[in-house]
């Protein structure tokens, strides 16, 4: 039910400071000087050969004392308590995520254990992970778990577009995936309670719509621009997009059904390989069927997702023979008590997730049957 407890007060909450452009990471350790000397420095092999080494070097030349610290892959309590013993014995003073999602989730839960500042340098713009004060935390077997909250954003947010850019393009996709879902869910969750535990801003309304203008003005040519390994300003609009209005729209304007259904889709082993925004992508398409959108609109955010290769099917997901009993499961998990889905008004329950996921799949079916929709290498 939205709104419960009557609440009046708005909340708009973000960063301390984002900052973004080409070559950010070598200006590091000016702006991070101000957190301390002593960082933990939390990233995966992957990250330390593209970019790991030569941030530390950077630091480094700049009298900081870096303890790097592998990260394992999945965001778990485990995990994260892990790594904030490595903190702990390092007696480091403040905390760096460089990489994904899950990396960023993971240094900001342990932020928080140490009481330390953080700071964020996303190598993709995959997903609205950077500037929030919360993270999703998983089992160690990839399902979904819980969300974890935070007094505070991350201090500092930086976000290297020339890193970004040689990531596979697949990954902006997904991010804008993500975030295509902000101003879709923030309009059904505009009566709801944020993550700020208070009613949200115009500015976050404000925000979300502006995130969509920009993904679908420029996120097919950022995606090309993407394979091409090339920065260009459509390019930087989409990771802006992706990474910063998406960030803050989600956070100050709220989730709905879109993001439960993605966590949702954590019951089925075979989707456990796909990225977060590629499962939102999808649950996007079922919100709109849950909210009963006309055909023209349906038509509008599925050829946006299938410019950018996102999957918006069942056999795009890699689950084409999925079984009732399987989207049963994820419609359980949709409905779970405390679930984003319950900020939407309107009726809600286990059957009618498990039809919208139907419909959202025969609805895409259509859409490319229509268009004549082919891949475009």
């Amino acid at each position: 039910m939205p709104n419960p407890k009557n609440l009046t007060e708005r909340i708009f909450q973000s960063p301390s400071k984002y900052i973004q452009g080409p070559n950010a990471i070598k200006n590091a350790a000016s702006y991070l000087s101000n957190l301390g000397k002593a960082p933990l420095l939390a990233c995966d092999e992957l990250v330390y050969k593209i970019a790991g080494k030569s941030l530390i070097d950077n630091l480094t030349a700049a009298s900081f004392t870096v303890t790097h610290a592998h990260f394992n892959g999945e965001a778990s309590t485990l995990e994260i308590n892990r790594l904030a013993s490595l903190g702990k014995d390092a007696s480091s003073d403040f905390i760096i995520a460089l990489g994904g999602g899950k990396v960023i989730d993971s240094a900001k839960n342990v932020a928080d254990i140490l009481g330390l500042p953080v700071a964020v340098l996303p190598t993709t713009a995959s997903t609205d992970a950077p500037c929030s004060a919360l993270s999703v935390i998983y089992t160690e077997g990839g399902e979904f778990e819980r969300y974890s909250f935070y007094d505070k954003n991350p201090n500092i947010v930086l976000v290297d577009t020339s890193v970004i850019v040689t990531a596979p393009a697949r990954f902006l996709a997904a991010g804008i995936g993500d975030a295509v879902a902000t101003n879709v869910e923030a309009k059904l969750a505009r009566n709801s309670p944020n993550f700020g535990k208070l009613m949200p801003t115009e500015l976050s309304e404000a925000i979300g719509s502006k995130c969509e203008e920009i993904l679908f003005r420029y996120g097919r040519q950022a995606y090309e621009a993407n394979k091409a390994k090339a920065v260009t300003p459509a390019f930087e609009a989409v990771v802006e997009a992706n990474t910063l209005l998406s960030g803050l729209g989600f956070e100050s304007g709220g989730l709905a059904a879109a993001h439960a259904i993605h966590n949702g889709f954590t019951a089925i082993h075979a989707m456990h390989g796909l990225m977060h925004g590629e499962k939102v992508a999808f649950g996007v398409v079922a919100q709109l069927i849950l909210a009963n959108a006309p055909t023209a609109e349906l038509d509008r955010y599925i050829s946006l997702m299938l410019s950018v290769d996102l999957p918006v099917t069942f056999a795009q997901l890699g689950i084409p023979n999925v079984t009732d009993e399987e989207l049963r499961a994820v419609a359980k998990l949709s409905v779970a008590e405390g679930e984003t889905i319950w900020n939407m008004e309107g009726a809600i329950s286990e059957d009618i997730v498990f039809h919208a996921l139907k419909g959202a799949n025969a609805a895409s079916e259509d859409y490319l049957r229509r268009s004549g929709w082919k891949k475009l290498d």
